[in-house]
């Protein structure tokens, strides 16, 4: 169960959506503090240099239904994917050279 949850549903334009989408998305890219806007109020909310994103889409019936999510931490920063990828492939290294 989730400490804290805002939700707002709202119907929008599809110019609307996109210049929501991109102010989110200069919020983003503009500093570790973002800013999201919830009708007449906003929360300010920390986000660290990586996230994980996910983007999911469904279609059912007559209806299109597109997610996009980010996910991060509050604590300790996860491991980066260039990190990830480095270990692996240095332990695929470490495989091929014992290998015979």
């Amino acid at each position: 169960m989730s400490d804290v949850e805002v939700k707002r549903e709202e119907v929008l334009t599809r110019d609307e959506a996109a210049r929501r989408l991109a102010a989110l998305a200069e919020a983003l890219a503009g500093g570790e503090k973002v800013e999201v806007a919830l009708g007449a109020s906003t929360l300010k909310v920390h986000v660290p240099d990586e996230v994980r994103c996910e983007i999911e889409i469904e279609i059912e019936d007559d209806e299109v239904e597109l997610e996009l999510e980010f996910k991060w931490t509050l604590g300790k920063p996860a491991k980066s994917a260039a990190a990830t990828k480095r270990v692996s492939t240095q332990a695929s290294r470490r495989g091929r050279g014992t290998r015979r």
